[in-house]
């Protein structure tokens, strides 16, 4: 569940970095590659745990399923979190330094 959460979301940031050009200047790459980063290592777990459980793999209990969820759910709003830490410390259309060096009469 984790795998497929995390794929979907790469692919749909990859697909929105691609498409829009707005998208490449608010650094959306950068999430790309942490939720590519997130699906391979995944991935490799995936892999790991079918060697180990082999065809009970594909049958998981309901509250493995939940846990999952969240944790698929967790990782992509952590992606999210630094993110906006990335873009609000590179600050590519300026706002925050306008905001900062504002000057009040």
């Amino acid at each position: 569940m984790t795998l497929l959460i995390t794929v979907f979301a790469a692919v749909i940031s990859t697909a929105v970095w691609y498409k829009s050009e707005k998208a490449r200047e608010l650094r959306v790459g950068v999430l790309c590659w942490m939720f590519w980063g997130a699906s391979l290592m995944w991935l490799v777990d995936a892999v790991f745990e079918y060697a180990e459980l082999k065809a009970e793999y594909f049958t998981p209990a309901p509250g493995d399923l939940l846990n999952d969820l969240y944790l698929g759910l967790s990782v992509i709003a952590l992606a999210m979190i630094i993110w906006i830490a990335v873009l609000l410390i590179k600050d590519p259309k300026g706002v925050v330094r306008s905001c900062l060096f504002r000057k009040k009469a």
